[in-house]
């Protein structure tokens, strides 16, 4: 599914079991948006943590071949990130659909 934000920069939207699939292949970092203390609370297996309150596109891992994916709880604060991914030029167009609380709602691994 792909939504127009702002200037109609369009953001691809995966599903939490899409995102299972991926992560389970090895196919995709993930990078969390969330604030420290809602990351260390629970988050996706394997995420890096990157708060949108420090976000720099720059500071974003090299993923090699894999897609970089972003998340946060609800899907707003990793569309911001997004936004700010498009003006940098990074190669990021993905996040998660619905956040991290789409992925608890999956019943999908937590790590704490």
């Amino acid at each position: 599914m792909v939504f127009g934000f702002g200037k109609g920069a369009a953001h691809r939207e995966v599903t939490a079991q899409e995102l299972d699939a991926m992560v389970r292949a090895g196919e995709v970092v993930v990078v969390d948006v969330r604030e420290v203390d809602e990351f260390a609370q629970g988050h996706i297996p394997g995420a890096i943590n990157m708060p949108l309150s420090t976000f720099q596109p720059s500071q974003l891992p090299d993923t090699g071949d894999k897609q970089l994916v972003l998340n946060c709880l609800g899907g707003k604060r990793s569309g911001m990130a997004l936004e700010k991914c498009g003006v940098a030029q990074a190669a990021v167009d993905t996040h998660l659909a619905g956040g991290f609380n789409a992925w608890q709602a999956a019943g999908l691994p937590v790590e704490r």
